[in-house]
């Protein structure tokens, strides 16, 4: 708990120290941004302060800093270290650049931003890559929902993804500020008041969870006992790359900077930025941590006895004819985690706080994720959204094509992980460009460049090195590659110190 503690504070102080450093790197000023510039009633419209954080924080949210951390627990304190290093110096200052640099120009999407700065084939590139990861995390975040409605409501699940789905299509197509700024709030509320319940409960039970220093002792803390059994998670996704595509929202997350745009088009003020996206990602941060330590309590000496009542896991076990380890595994995932937690440890309170975050928090972002997907597309095709039927003709296509994903995901058994590892790797390759847009933007404007270079460098060869090793990609021998992992990691040292002694060369002539 000690390590716990140190990390939430270090998560606050960098919100205070770092996230005012970086404030003043980009220096807002008092210009018209675009709410005020560019208003149209649909997606330009001012709204207030805690509204936007509130939106902001739920868009780049969802379930990503709860399944992730606690996916990401599997690798026992390490995931500390990610979620806090990562927060600070990485995924906040990619937030706040993302979405400032889309309000000082007119409210650009991240392809738009990225081809300005890496130029017009990166921009073509991005603007696929974007599209399809948008579209897959529309397809992650509406599995798990439905599962869980069905566990309560046997409706059926192919009906429950229809729901979800038509839900998408209708929030994707209103106003701005007719769903998501009325009933988003609410959900980013109840997000975070579980957040502080679970946080609450940990300090009254202060449970005996591995520290930092415990786990740099004790190899064998890597191994979670009594649920991984013989076939842990992390004997087939090595620490590194893979925790660092694990946890990626609560951490540093390229789908953030898909989503800044929304909100930098509802921004009142440049100087709302720091507080609206910076502060977003560290309170995303927060709840990582907290569901970090709830996990590894869960997981470790055999926590979650005191949480699951024997007779529940018996009963699901019954279900398999696999051993009792992978039975445990398989009733272990996140969603069930988060629904035998709250459940054991808050009561029908509890239950009601994880039916929203489990269902309404995901469903929330899948729909963000498609209203920028229609927008990113409409920019490329020069087409205005005001009227409903250009909009419909962008969603129905992207909801298609989604759907597609979304039955390859049923038909495989393992399609959860496999696609959240998918989303993470592709989630994680757009932070890449993104950061190095960031990069070139600094350099560009003669300002602290190394502030985006080395996030830009290290998540170059956490993705690059993901390709290599990963059984669910080219699986290769651990030495060729992390070696050609390191090749990456010069390649892009080398391009960058090459372009910037040309960049240099040609502000001074």
């Amino acid at each position: 708990m000690v390590s716990f503690l140190l990390s939430f504070f270090a998560l606050i102080l960098g919100y205070l120290v770092y996230g005012a450093f970086v404030d003043r790197v980009f220096s807002p000023d008092d210009r018209k941004t675009p709410a005020v510039a560019k208003a149209d009633g649909v997606d330009y419209i001012a709204l207030p302060t805690w509204k936007v954080f509130m939106i902001q924080f739920l868009n780049i949210a969802g379930t990503g800093p709860i399944f992730g951390a606690i996916m990401g627990a599997w690798y026992g304190p390490a995931a500390y270290f990610w979620i806090v290093l990562g927060c600070i110096f990485a995924g906040a200052m990619h937030d706040y650049f993302s979405g400032m640099l889309s309000v000082r120009y007119g409210g650009a999407n991240l392809p738009e931003l990225i081809g300005m700065f890496l130029g017009k084939t990166t921009k073509a590139v991005m603007l696929f890559f974007s599209v399809f990861l948008l579209a897959m995390v529309g397809v992650v975040f509406v599995y798990s929902p439905a599962l869980l409605l069905e566990s309560m409501a046997k409706l059926g699940l192919v009906w429950w993804i229809v729901i979800i789905f038509a839900y998408y299509i209708f929030a994707t197509l209103l106003p701005i500020d007719k769903i998501i700024g009325r009933f988003y709030p609410v959900f980013a509320f109840s997000l975070l008041f579980m957040a502080a319940a679970l946080f609450v409960v940990l300090l009254v039970k202060w449970p005996a969870i591995p520290e930092v220093w415990d786990h740099l002792q004790d190899a064998n803390l890597n191994q979670p006992a009594e649920i991984l059994g013989t076939v842990p998670y992390i004997s087939k996704n090595p620490l590194f790359p893979c925790l660092f595509l694990t946890i990626a929202c609560g951490a540093i997350s390229g789908f953030h900077a898909t989503q800044s745009p929304l909100m930098a088009r509802c921004l009142k003020s440049e100087r709302l930025g720091r507080p609206i996206f910076y502060g977003s990602m560290i309170t995303e941060g927060l709840v990582a941590l907290i569901w970090a330590s709830v996990s590894t309590y869960f997981f470790y000496n055999g926590g979650w006895r005191e949480v699951v009542a024997p007779e529940v896991v018996n009963e699901f076990m019954a279900q398999w004819k696999g051993d009792a380890p992978k039975s445990l595994i398989q009733f272990f995932t996140a969603p069930n985690v988060v629904q035998l937690v709250c459940s054991g440890w808050l009561g029908v309170f509890g239950g009601i706080l994880a039916v929203l975050g489990v269902v309404a928090a995901p469903i929330t972002s899948g729909d963000t994720a498609f209203r920028s997907a229609r927008l990113i597309i409409a920019s490329a095709l020069g087409m205005e959204q005001k009227s409903y039927s250009k909009r419909l003709a962008i969603s129905l296509p992207l909801f298609g094509a989604a759907l597609l994903l979304l039955l390859w995901q049923i038909e495989n058994p393992d399609g959860f992980n496999t696609i959240w590892q998918y989303f993470g790797w592709g989630n994680q390759t757009l932070a890449v460009f993104t950061l190095w847009a960031i990069t070139v933007y600094l350099v560009q404007n003669k300002k602290p460049f190394i502030i985006s270079l080395v996030p830009a460098l290290f998540m170059t060869a956490v993705c690059s090195t993901f390709i290599f090793v990963s059984p669910n990609a080219m699986n290769m021998n651990n030495f060729i590659g992390y070696g050609l992992g390191c090749a990456c990691l010069v390649l892009a040292l080398v391009w960058f110190f090459a372009w910037y002694r040309k960049t240099m060369d040609t502000i001074r002539n």
